[in-house]
C-alpha cells in the first residue's frame, strides 16, 4: 500500500451534468450524495462551476475539490466530474463518449431544442455509459446501439464501420435467404 494515495475504485465519475448558454440544467446525474446531498446544493454548484467556465477556453478545472472536465457547443456546456485524485484522461473519456453519443443521437445537430426533443434517449445514453459513478461504457457507437437508435435513420457517413458491416452482412444474408427460398421453390415444382 501506497502512503498518501487512495486506493483504487471504480466510483471514478461524482457527477455528468448538461447546462444551456445561460447556465440552466437541462440533464444532470451527480452520484456522489456526500458531495451532492440535495438538489440545492447540486444547483449551487452548476452555478459556480458554469460562471467559472462558460467564458474559459480551457478543458478542465478544479473546482471545490473536484475534477471538472467540460466541453461546449453552440448553446450546450457538457460537463464530467471527478475526485481532486481522479485521473483527467478517464474523465475525458467519459466526456467525449457523452459528447459523441448525443452528437450521434442529435444526427450531428447538437443544440437545446434538439436536446430537449430528444432528452429521453439522451437520459439512456447518459445511464449507459455510467451507472452509480462505475463507468460501464465508453464506446459511444456501443452505447448508440444500446439506446436503440436505429442505424437506418443515421447516414452512412455517420456510421461506424461495425455499423455498416453488420448492416451490409444483415442485407446478404437476407438477400441469401431469399436465393435459398427461391432455388428450394423451383425445384419442388
Amino acid at each position: 500500500m501506497r502512503l498518501g494515495m487512495p486506493d483504487p475504485s471504480l466510483y471514478c465519475v461524482k457527477g455528468m451534468v448538461i447546462l444551456d448558454n445561460d447556465g440552466n440544467r437541462i440533464l444532470t446525474k451527480y452520484y456522489d450524495k456526500e458531495t451532492f446531498p440535495t438538489a440545492k446544493e447540486q444547483k449551487a454548484f452548476e452555478k459556480n462551476l458554469f460562471s467559472k467556465t462558460h467564458r474559459a477556453s480551457a478543458e478542465i478545472i478544479m473546482l471545490d475539490g473536484l475534477t471538472c472536465i467540460y466541453k461546449s457547443n453552440v448553446d450546450l456546456f457538457f460537463y464530467v466530474m471527478g475526485s481532486s485524485q481522479e485521473n483527467e484522461l478517464i474523465l475525458m473519456t467519459v466526456l467525449n463518449c457523452l459528447y459523441e453519443s448525443v452528437s450521434m443521437i442529435l444526427r450531428k445537430n447538437v443544440e437545446k431544442r434538439a436536446l430537449l426533443d430528444n432528452i429521453d434517449v439522451v437520459m439512456l445514453a447518459m445511464d449507459e455509459i455510467c451507472d452509480n459513478g462505475i463507468i460501464m461504457e465508453a464506446d459511444s457507437g456501443a452505447v448508440l446501439q444500446r439506446v436503440a437508435v436505429r442505424t437506418d435513420d443515421i447516414p452512412l457517413g455517420e456510421q461506424t464501420v461495425a455499423q455498416v458491416k453488420a448492416r451490409v452482412s444483415g442485407l446478404t444474408g437476407s438477400v441469401l435467404q431469399s436465393a435459398r427460398e427461391q432455388l428450394k421453390w423451383s425445384l419442388l415444382k
